[in-house]
């Protein structure tokens, strides 16, 4: 016990979460992944997913045992992520009309999520940073990684200015800074709105492929699907959320579900092991699991919300908090996807969806957040390994006079 509780130290809330969130993973993915294993060996697609999360848990245990200060060198890597995203651009893994995934050595991998990273550490080390020229820096830096990464990921480009946004909030850029870029936001969304609306789609195609491909989304999601209405017909265009759709109707409205392993809709959803794997987990484990799963990443951020309000150092402060939301904000997204809140985005649910990438990033924010709790406390608290070195300390000099007695 000794040695497990000097191997995982930090915040023992984080590693709850963490340890369950995996548990969650292994279990819904393993049922969800039933059309890959009709392609492929049956033990290959849930042997994956666990190496990339046996992978993480080591990525967590490096990056928690790592002093905070050291993780500048992140944000500065930001400038090389761009480089690798312009070269995913042009050389990268088309899927679906985007080039998202680049190859090296046989290893595939999504840039997006590592410049994701990237910017999120460096937007906390310039606001903590006493400098007139942080709010344009970090626009600067949002701007140039967000303006590539919509080119083929609008929903991830979008996700991610959300949360430097939010960041800034937290860091206390002046409100009038933030109203300006507010103002800018709305002028830039009616210019879009605009071009949409007048622009002729082939030009725009053209010049933005992905751009149908948004606009027929948004138009989905306006037709709001109704698998109860009996004149309703499942097509191409509402396929997965009507699936989805269906999931929820199946497990949601019971307290339990149909149980892990026991859905249908997972041999007729697209990406029932990603992007929609809640609808999944709402179907097997009914409202009591699909609230679990939502209040673990609700706690999650709460509990770096009291890490962050511990710190006294700015730069950990703002990384935690950043970290936590870029966590718990793509969950959100996922779960707005699957049960048809906002328009399908293609979002995977951090830790629990299948991934590669996306699962290993997950867990390095885990790892920075358990980092900071471990090492970054005010005076007077004494860190978890100081009060159980000095209980182990205390519990030697009973053994000892106690043998003295004797």
């Amino acid at each position: 016990m000794d040695f497990i509780s000097k191997i995982f130290r930090g915040d023992r809330v984080i590693w709850f979460i963490f340890m369950l969130l995996c548990l969650i993973s292994v279990v819904e993915v393993y049922s969800a992944s039933s059309t890959l294993t009709y392609r492929t060996e049956y033990w290959k697609p849930i042997f994956r997913h666990s190496t990339f999360l046996l992978i993480g848990l080591i990525l967590v245990l490096v990056f928690h045992a790592v002093p905070p200060k050291f993780f500048s060198i992140i944000g500065v890597s930001l400038v090389f992520s761009w480089g690798l995203l312009l070269y995913t651009h042009f050389f990268g893994s088309s899927i679906n009309g985007s080039s998202r995934w680049l190859e090296i050595a046989g290893i595939s991998f999504q840039p997006s999520e590592i410049a994701k990273l990237c910017l999120i550490v460096l937007s906390a080390f310039l606001l903590s940073k006493n400098d007139k020229r942080i709010f344009t820096q970090i626009l600067t830096a949002t701007a140039i990684t967000c303006g590539i990464i919509f080119i083929d990921n609008g929903s991830t480009a979008i996700l991610l200015f959300v949360i430097i946004f939010l960041m800034m909030i937290i860091g206390q850029i002046s409100l009038k800074r933030i109203g300006i870029l507010m103002i800018s936001i709305i002028v830039l969304a009616a210019l879009l709105y605009g071009i949409n609306k007048f622009v002729p789609s082939d030009t725009i195609k053209n010049v933005f492929p992905r751009a149908e491909t948004w606009v027929e989304r948004f138009k989905d999601y306006k037709e709001k699907v109704n698998v109860h209405d009996p004149d309703f017909v499942i097509t191409d265009d509402n396929y997965q959320v009507s699936h989805a759709n269906i999931a929820i109707a199946n497990g949601g409205a019971r307290i339990i579900g149909t149980l892990p392993g026991n859905s249908i809709e997972r041999d007729f959803l697209p990406q029932a092991y990603s992007d929609f794997i809640y609808a999944i987990i709402l179907e097997e484990t009914g409202l009591l699991g699909g609230f679990v799963v939502l209040l673990l990443y609700v706690i999650l951020f709460i509990r770096a919300g009291i890490i962050a309000n511990r710190c006294e150092k700015l730069f950990p402060k703002y990384m935690v908090m950043g970290a936590a939301l870029l966590i718990v904000a793509q969950a959100l997204a996922n779960m707005a996807v699957a049960v048809g809140v906002i328009p399908v985005t293609g979002q995977p649910l951090p830790l629990v969806s299948r991934g590669g990438t996306s699962t290993l990033i997950t867990c390095i924010c885990f790892g920075i957040i358990l980092s900071v709790s471990r090492y970054e406390n005010p005076k007077g608290i004494k860190r978890d390994e100081e009060i159980e070195d000095e209980l182990m300390e205390a519990k030697e000099q009973t053994i000892a006079i106690n043998e003295d007695k004797l």
